[in-house]
């Protein structure tokens, strides 16, 4: 058996105040990503992406049990598709169906393309919606990775390749994290703290998020001092936003949660999914992609008393032992098998890492205008009978929605635990 070479996965999601630019650059050139057209296979695919969204959200319950939970399923999904282009046999089976698809049924090529369209029409620029989606492919210099490998990794999946000196693991770490610092605008520092000897690959998949409330809150009505209940006895103060204005919502008596959606201004939405007290399990072990189209069928539009806490949160994981679970055994062993990357042997993972941030304010980003207090007349008042106070442990999506993508997921337990 050959010595192991180690490629090393680390994904980030974040939603921040930030303005995150970044063409494509291979080799000292501007590339742009084709852009297909949407196919039925895509339309298939936010099934299977949401799928597996809430099964690895189900994971970290397991794993990290009643504390907040915040990730980005689509990095995620994107990243792990982008490796399997260069993998074969088990590795790559394993990979494909871990994310929720029949090979028999859908054809890997199929899948491939589908990701290739999600990517290019999430970095598709938006006038008021700022989103990037990317990865950086750190190589070892001594590494001879496949012309086809690197020409499409670029062009579907907008993949930077660097070379990279390995033989120095400090000078390989300081060039990673100096680059992903960059290219967050500061918001990541450190992402890698060790690489292991022989590590010869890195891969950091990152998504960058920033929009504006369609209706912001004013800040003059944010209760800086409201109680929000982490279980029965136990409460914290937060800064609770409030607002009256008509949004869609429903109530679902199946799961016994009500569902109230935000818009962002442009191309994105927010759930936020509140379970009757003592219910948040329930909830948690029945969400799925029929949830989500149930959802969408019954919401309705109406005057809704809305208080919702702001919120900074962030979610960092270890995701080799999650995935392995998963069913994707191979690619973290001796018997990984990556002939489409490189003609070197040897290569499998040895980490998977994500870290996701999320903060929610009264106006989503920085400078955007309140608008101005309106009057309700008498027909409009007769109609205020929700009073929605998200003061307890909630769900959260954000979802983009050309491509019925889950951005964002997670939980919050606690509103004011450290991001």
């Amino acid at each position: 058996m050959p010595s192991s070479l180690y490629l090393v996965l680390l994904l980030l999601g974040l939603h921040v105040t930030t303005y995150c630019a970044s063409p494509i650059i291979s080799e000292g050139k501007v590339t742009t990503c084709r852009y297909p057209q949407p196919n039925v296979t895509l339309y298939k695919m936010s099934s299977n992406n949401a799928d597996f969204a809430f099964n690895l959200y189900r994971r970290f319950t397991v794993e990290i049990p009643n504390q907040n939970i915040f990730f980005s399923p689509v990095s995620i999904s994107a990243a792990l598709v982008m490796l399997s282009f260069g993998a074969s046999s088990s590795t790559q089976t394993q990979v494909l169906e871990s994310l929720g698809f029949n090979l028999t049924v859908t054809p890997v090529a199929e899948i491939q393309q589908g990701f290739q369209y999600i990517i290019c029409s999430l970095n598709f620029p938006k006038k008021e919606l700022k989103l990037h989606m990317g990865n950086v492919l750190f190589i070892g210099k001594q590494l001879k990775p496949l012309a086809k490998f690197l020409d499409d990794v670029n062009n579907l999946y907008e993949t930077e390749v660097l070379s990279t000196d390995f033989s120095n693991i400090s000078a390989a770490k300081q060039e990673i994290n100096s680059h992903v610092e960059k290219q967050t605008k500061g918001k990541v520092v450190n992402l890698i703290q060790d690489l292991k000897p022989r590590t010869i690959m890195v891969l950091v998949n990152y998504i960058c998020f920033t929009a504006q409330w369609a209706n912001p809150f004013d800040p003059s009505k944010t209760e800086e001092g409201s109680s929000f209940f982490l279980d029965k006895t136990t409460t914290v103060q937060v800064p609770m936003m409030h607002q009256m204005d008509q949004y869609y919502h429903l109530v679902d008596t199946d799961l016994n949660c009500t569902v109230v959606q935000m818009d962002f201004s442009e191309k994105a939405l927010a759930l936020f999914v509140l379970p009757i007290k003592n219910n948040m399990e329930w909830v948690e072990r029945s969400m799925s992609s029929k949830t989500l189209k149930k959802w969408n069928r019954l919401l309705q539009k109406g005057w809704v008393d809305l208080f919702v806490p702001k919120v900074s949160i962030s979610g960092t994981y270890d995701l080799g032992v999650t995935l392995m679970k998963m069913g994707i055994q191979d690619a973290f062993t001796d018997h990984a098998d990556f002939p489409g990357l490189t003609e070197d042997s040897g290569l499998k993972l040895s980490k998977a890492a994500h870290k996701a941030v999320l903060n929610i304010g009264e106006e989503g980003t920085e400078g955007v205008p309140v608008p101005e207090e309106r009057s309700l007349d008498q027909s409009e008042m007769t109609h205020l009978h929700h009073i929605i106070q998200f003061n307890r442990p909630f769900i959260l999506l954000i979802l983009e929605k050309t491509t019925r993508s889950i951005l964002f997921l997670g939980k919050i337990v606690d509103p004011m635990q450290a991001a």
